[in-house]
């Protein structure tokens, strides 16, 4: 006579392994780490690599007036921050950057009256100061010199940089520096 297998016995409540709502949290917060994980890396930008600034003559950068400028020096040019130049630091400069990729924008107190500037040249007022651009054919910034302060102090600025950083400046500058006649060389 065959013998007829032993009944299976099952227990409905013998777990294969571990609960499935712990399973569901256990994906919940891993899912949730990798967001959190990715989300903090899309946000983290990259230290701000201090401005080299080349060295330019600058007789006048120790003056009291260079020095109580860069003692007032906003903390953003329009939407440029400030930012720390690299050593040697030149006397009488400054910089503010707008991000990583772009030119900074640069400012030099003291500097000598610009060969350029002769009788004649165009001069563009910005907020009561006057400014005369150098211009530099084919490269993508701009350097404007104040010519109306008893220092000359050059900006130069990525060209898509807009008036923001000359607005800011030249407010600053009418407020802590006296007007005088302009001085420029003979024309040629």
């Amino acid at each position: 006579m065959p013998t007829e297998p032993d009944p299976v016995t099952t227990d409905e409540h013998t777990p294969d392994g571990p609960p499935r709502a712990l399973l569901i949290a256990a994906v919940v917060v891993a899912v949730g780490a990798i967001a959190a994980v990715l989300a903090i890396a899309a946000t983290r930008q990259p230290p701000v690599q201090p401005v080299v600034i080349a060295s330019v003559p600058a007789p006048k950068a120790d003056s009291s007036t260079c020095r109580a400028l860069l003692d007032t020096l906003p903390a953003n040019l329009g939407e440029f921050k400030r930012v720390a130049a690299a050593d040697p630091v030149p006397p009488g400069a400054a910089a503010w950057r707008g991000s990583a990729d772009n030119f900074p924008v640069i400012m030099r107190c003291g500097i000598d009256r610009p060969a350029e500037f002769v009788v004649g040249s165009p001069i563009q007022m910005v907020d009561a100061v006057q400014w005369f651009e150098i211009n530099d054919p084919g490269i993508d910034r701009s350097t404007w010199v104040t010519v109306d302060r008893p220092v000359y102090v050059a900006l130069t600025l990525p060209k898509e940089s807009g008036p923001a950083p000359i607005q800011a400046l030249s407010d600053l500058i009418a407020r802590t520096m006296p007007a005088v006649r302009i001085d420029p060389n003979p024309a040629r």
